[in-house]
C-alpha cells in the first residue's frame, strides 16, 4: 500500500454523544468507500469498530480506535473516540493525533454534556469541525432546534471567531445517506457529501520541519510483534531499521530500532516501508514505552510536550479476596496477581492512577462507568477480589479542601417530576435550568456535587420506570460540603454458613427484599437482602423447616418465593456502605460486610 504525502490526508476524529449514531455512520462510511472487499465479513457486521464485548454489550465505544479509507485520491485516517465523559483520556490523546472533527449530534436530543466536554477539548486545541445533525429521520426529531442549540454551544465554547463558521450536514445515519441540504437527504443514496466536505475543509496534518519525531498517542499488542506504538508523525520520515530515540518523562533517551511500520486500511494493519510527516502509524520494535513519550530521531532528542490528562474524581479500593469462598471461582486471586494486572492497565488507560496503600490497590478514575468497566474486564479475564464503597476524590486549593462538582442534566416524563426534584434535593442539588419540550417531557439542569451522584443512576431509573436520561459532566471543584446522610435501608444478613433454603428465604422475605436463590452457598456475614427498615439484621436463611410426621396438610404445600433482585455491577457499587464490601469473581458478585461476624460489628460499633 502506498504511503500519501501530507497534503492527501486528513486526520479527523469522530466525536458524539452516547447513542448519537457515530458508530453507525462509520460502519456505513468503511462499507460504502471499500475498505473492505465484498465477501469479507465486515460487511454484514454493525459497530464494526465496537469489538471489545463490552463495547457491543452496553452499546458504547470505551476503546478509541483509528481506521482508514482512501477517498479519490486523498487517505482519510478516522478515529473513533469515546462519548462517555468518564472516557476522557482516551478522547484527549486521540484528539491529539486529529486536525479535524466530525460532531455528530442526534436531532431529537440536540447537543448533550458528553458533547460539550469533547467539543470544548476539540476547540481548545484548534481541530475543525464539521457538524453532522443526524438522525433526521427520528418521528419527534426538532431539527432548527438542535441545530440552534449546537450554534449557542459553539458561542459558548469558540476560542476564536473563525470556528463560529463550521459546515453544516444533515444525515440518516441507519440507511447510510447524507447531504449538504437538509430536503436533499431523502435522495442521496450515500455519505459521499460527508467526504466531499472532510477533503474540502479539514486541513491536511500540520507538518513541522526537521528530523523524524512522533508523539505516542495509544499502544496496541499482538502476541506475533510484541507492543505497536500509535502516533502521528509531527515532523521528517520514518523507514523500516531506522535508528530513533524513546524519550519518557523523565527526559532520558533510550536508544531503539523500529522493526515494522504499519498503517491502516479499514480494520486491518497493512505493512510498509516508509512513511511521511502527517500521516498516523502503528511501529514495533520499542519497548517499555508509555503513552505520553516521544520517539524522535537521535539528532534531537528533544520531547514533545506530554499529553495533559484532566485529574481523576473518583476512587475505588482493590485488593485480594478475604471471604471464606476465597480462591474458588477464580483463577488469579492473590495480591500479586491483581497488582501486575493493575499495572498492566496504567500502559494504555492513561486516565488511571494507582496508588498502593497498605494491602489495597487504590485506583483512580473518571467516574464510576470509568472504573466499573475496569472490574467487569478484570472479572472476566479471571481475576478474583474485592472493592470498597467508591470515593469522591477531593483536593486541598489554598488551604480550603474543596470537592468536585458536576452538571447533571435529567430529562424524564413530566409525570415524574416530582420524584427527581424530591430525590436531588435530598442530595443537595441546586437546580440551574429547567424546560418543557412540548412533548410532555421536562429537562432538570442541576450542580450537584460528585458524591452526591453516587448511586443516583440507579434510583432514578428505578423510580421513573426507566424513562430517566441521565447525563453528567465535571464543572469544577468547590468548598467541601458535609457529608450526606445515609439515604438506603439496613441490610439482610447471613447468620449462619450454609446453603440457602426456601423456609430461610420465606423469613427473609417477610423482612424485606432478597437477592438470592434457593440453593445460593452463603457464608456468616453475606449480606443476602435489603432490610425494609433502617438497621442491618442477621436471619438464618440456611434454616430448613422441622420436620414432623403428619404427610398431609396444607401448611405443606411449596412454598411460593418472590423472586430475588438481581443487581448489575454497577447497581452493587452504588449499593454498597462504608462498612460494606463487594466480592467479584469470575462466577458472581456477593455483597458482604467488612467484618463477617456480628460480635466484631458490635465491639466496631462500640469503639
Amino acid at each position: 500500500m502506498d504511503s500519501f504525502k501530507a497534503e492527501k490526508i486528513r486526520n479527523i476524529a469522530v466525536i458524539a454523544h452516547v447513542d448519537h449514531g457515530k458508530t453507525t455512520l462509520v460502519d456505513f462510511m468503511l462499507k460504502q468507500f471499500k475498505a473492505f472487499r465484498e465477501n469479507e465479513a465486515e460487511m454484514q457486521q454493525t459497530t464494526i469498530l465496537d469489538s471489545n464485548p463490552l463495547e457491543r454489550e452496553r452499546g458504547i465505544t470505551i476503546l478509541a480506535k483509528n481506521t482508514a479509507i482512501n477517498y479519490q485520491n486523498y487517505r482519510i485516517n478516522i478515529i473513533d473516540t469515546p462519548g462517555h465523559a468518564d472516557f476522557s483520556g482516551e478522547v484527549e490523546r486521540t484528539l491529539n493525533m486529529a486536525d479535524g472533527a466530525l460532531l455528530i449530534i442526534d436531532a431529537l436530543e440536540g447537543p448533550m454534556p458528553q458533547t460539550k466536554f469533547v467539543l470544548k477539548k476539540a476547540l481548545e486545541m484548534g481541530l475543525k469541525i464539521i457538524v453532522i445533525i443526524n438522525k433526521i429521520d427520528k418521528k419527534l426529531a426538532n431539527i432548527k432546534d438542535s441545530f440552534e442549540k449546537t450554534n449557542d454551544l459553539f458561542l459558548e465554547l469558540a476560542t476564536d471567531t473563525d470556528q463560529l463558521n463550521f459546515p453544516v450536514l444533515y444525515a440518516i445515519g441507519r440507511e447510510g445517506k447524507a447531504a449538504e441540504k437538509l430536503e436533499d437527504v431523502q435522495n442521496s443514496t450515500s455519505l459521499d457529501a460527508i467526504m466531499q466536505v472532510i477533503v474540502k475543509y479539514i486541513p491536511a496534518p500540520r507538518v513541522e520541519k526537521g528530523p523524524f519525531k512522533m508523539l505516542i498517542a495509544a499502544l496496541d499488542y499482538d502476541s506475533h510483534k510484541g507492543k505497536h506504538v500509535i502516533g502521528k508523525i509531527r515532523s521528517g520520515s520514518l523507514e523500516k531499521g531506522q535508528a530513533v530515540v524513546l524519550i519518557k518523562a523523565d527526559n532520558k533517551p533510550i536508544p531503539a530500532k523500529i522493526e515494522n511500520i504499519f498503517i491502516n486500511r479499514g480494520l486491518k494493519k497493512e505493512e510498509v516501508e516508509e512513511v511521511t510527516a502527517g500521516e498516523i502509524i502503528e511501529i514495533t520494535g520499542v519497548n517499555n514505552v508509555s503513552i505520553g513519550d516521544t520517539l524522535t530521531d537521535p539528532t534531537n532528542p528533544i520531547a514533545l510536550p506530554r499529553i495533559n490528562i484532566e485529574d481523576p474524581t473518583i476512587k475505588i479500593a482493590i485488593f485480594a479476596n478475604t471471604s471464606p469462598f476465597a480462591g474458588k471461582e477464580g483463577k488469579f486471586s492473590n495480591s500479586r496477581q491483581v497488582y501486575e494486572r493493575l499495572q498492566k492497565e496504567l500502559e494504555t488507560n492513561i486516565s488511571l492512577k494507582l496508588e498502593v496503600r497498605d494491602d489495597k490497590f487504590i485506583v483512580s478514575g473518571r467516574g464510576e462507568l470509568h472504573l466499573s468497566i475496569l472490574i467487569e474486564t478484570l472479572r472476566r479475564e479471571g481475576y478474583e477480589f474485592q472493592v470498597e464503597r467508591p470515593e469522591v476524590i477531593t483536593k486541598v486549593i489554598d488551604g480550603v479542601e474543596m470537592e468536585p462538582v458536576e452538571d447533571l442534566i435529567v430529562d424524564v416524563p413530566q409525570e415524574f417530576q416530582g420524584i427527581v426534584t424530591r430525590e436531588l434535593g435530598e442530595r443537595r442539588g441546586k437546580m440551574t435550568n429547567m424546560t418543557i419540550d412540548g412533548k410532555d417531557n421536562i429537562r432538570f439542569e442541576y450542580k450537584i456535587p460528585s458524591k452526591a451522584l453516587l448511586g443516583i443512576r440507579n434510583v432514578l431509573l428505578t423510580n421513573t420506570k426507566g424513562t430517566a436520561v441521565i447525563n453528567t459532566m465535571f464543572d469544577k471543584y468547590e468548598p467541601l460540603t458535609p457529608p450526606l446522610p445515609k439515604i438506603r435501608n439496613g441490610v439482610l444478613i447471613a447468620s449462619e454458613p450454609g446453603v440457602a433454603l426456601t423456609f430461610g428465604l420465606q423469613n427473609a422475605q417477610g423482612r424485606g427484599i432478597t437477592f438470592i436463590d434457593p440453593g445460593t452457598p452463603v457464608y456468616e456475614g453475606m449480606i443476602i437482602g435489603l432490610n425494609s427498615r433502617g438497621e442491618d439484621i442477621e436471619i438464618n436463611v440456611a434454616k430448613g423447616k422441622h420436620l414432623t410426621n403428619m404427610r398431609a396438610s396444607t401448611s405443606d404445600i411449596a412454598i411460593a418465593l418472590t423472586p430475588p433482585l438481581k443487581m448489575s455491577l454497577e447497581q452493587y457499587l452504588d449499593f454498597l456502605e462504608d462498612d460494606e464490601l463487594l466480592e467479584v469473581t469470575p462466577k458472581n458478585l456477593r455483597l458482604r460486610k467488612k467484618l463477617l461476624t456480628k460480635l466484631d460489628r458490635v465491639r466496631a460499633a462500640r469503639v
